[in-house]
């Protein structure tokens, strides 16, 4: 209630707060209560399920889910099941539900990567004339970018790496080569990623990502691990009793009836293989296994490349806002010894993100923990320069490695915020 100065009580608008209002905080954003998210739900995705099947064929929207390998592990928690296992029975559900089109973002990421290894390349051969070109800052977690952007701002920004996640490679995907490939305008596909972490919800609703062309968004939706469980629980289902289903091939990574994940950390494995393809590009050093040396804590940890006593590459992965900061201030005061930094908002990684399935009543939030990352891992490796489809469309697609149209479809740009309350899309 307001009360005016002429005595009369007003009662107020419901306060709604658009996704572009959040800081990432791990606040609000993950109440329901708290944040009315119009277009970012399961709901929303049911309701373009049922409007497909009130109209014509060639109105129908083709629907695109893409599943992050992190969902899949937390589902196969859940459900004692295999991560490969999850695929096939998620693509038997949704697919049973309207959906035409299951992907894997571990194709995706091939792409991420792949750009994020030339990137850290280039950068680091520049690092004499460009002061900002080191260390680089990995650039898959939202969450991290909404802090950098609205908390540190034009400072911090020149070092965070261009390279777009695997979310946002998987829209670029979708809405350009397979709406071709399909002869269907990008505005016709609803494309659905499913994600460990809220904060994909805003990466998604980011401007850069709006293809105003086609009026449409290159992920029109995305939902959440917890969200996928809700589905199967409204139509009384477990995972467990579905039957199996073909895992689409055109953006998966397979082989054979098995998904394959990608080496490093649950949360894309950026570290691992940057660090090992600058390892051989620059040095001509062959690396079998990373060392991780634990600083300050189990989610601050450091890899040093070392030869005849003289440090060449130094990496670190650095989770939890709290590290982060802590990686802020030693940057700001110049004392930041690394080349690459693999930043992640959430403490533990993707694996722990705030949208994953929750722990039953019997179990700690570590041994849940524990048991998705065994459940990630336990899929076999794949190496994304091996992976043919993905050179093939680098050619046929991106016009070649490098290539400007790459660069268009690839990368991504961020902006510095300024924090002015004014200029929130709150109603009150």
């Amino acid at each position: 209630m307001l009360v005016p100065q002429d005595g009369q009580r007003e009662k107020l608008e419901k306060a709604k707060i658009t996704l572009n209002d959040c800081l990432a905080c791990s606040g609000c954003i993950t109440s329901a209560e708290s944040v009315l998210i119009t277009q970012q739900s399961h709901e929303e995705l049911n309701r373009v399920l049922r409007q497909n099947k009130q109209v014509s064929s060639s109105e129908q929207k083709v629907v695109v889910v893409s599943v992050s390998p992190q969902s899949r592990a937390s589902l196969a928690a859940h459900y004692a099941l295999s991560s490969s296992e999850v695929a096939r029975r998620l693509t038997g559900f949704l697919k049973n539900l309207g959906v035409h089109h299951v992907f894997d973002t571990s194709f995706s990421r091939s792409f991420s990567l792949l750009e994020s290894q030339r990137e850290f390349l280039e950068r680091f051969r520049r690092r004499e004339v460009d002061k900002k070109a080191l260390p680089m800052l990995a650039s898959a977690c939202p969450g991290w970018i909404c802090y950098a952007e609205k908390t540190h701002g034009d400072f911090i920004l020149p070092y965070i790496s261009t390279t777009r996640s695997p979310q946002q490679m998987m829209g670029s995907l979708v809405k350009g080569y397979f709406a071709s490939q399909k002869g269907v305008s990008p505005q016709q596909i609803y494309h659905v990623t499913v994600m460990p972490c809220y904060d994909k919800k805003l990466e998604a609703s980011r401007p850069d990502f709006y293809l105003s062309d086609y009026e449409t968004r290159e992920v029109d939706c995305v939902i959440t691990s917890g969200e996928v469980l809700k589905m199967l629980e409204e139509e009384k289902v477990s995972l467990r009793d579905v039957e199996v289903a073909p895992l689409d091939t055109i953006f998966s990574n397979i082989c054979g009836e098995e998904l394959l994940r990608h080496a490093g950390s649950g949360s894309g494995g950026y570290l691992h293989h940057i660090y090992k393809h600058a390892a051989q590009q620059l040095f001509g050093i062959e690396i079998d296994e990373l060392t991780y040396k634990t600083m300050k804590n189990k989610d601050f940890q450091e890899v040093t490349l070392e030869k005849d006593g003289q440090v060449l590459l130094r990496f670190a992965a650095v989770y939890g806002f709290r590290n982060i900061q802590n990686l802020v201030q030693k940057l700001k005061r110049g004392k930041s010894p690394y080349h690459f930094v693999e930043v992640m908002a959430c403490p533990s990684g993707c694996l722990n993100g705030g949208g994953q399935l929750k722990p039953s009543s019997d179990q700690t939030n570590k041994e849940l923990l524990q048991q998705v990352e065994e459940l990630y891992h336990g899929e076999c490796a794949s190496v994304p320069e091996q992976d043919s489809r993905v050179a093939e469309l680098y050619q046929s697609w991106f016009e070649s490695v490098g290539q400007e149209k790459a660069r268009q479809l690839l990368h991504t740009q961020y902006h510095a915020i300024e924090k002015n309350t004014s200029g929130l899309s709150i109603k009150w």
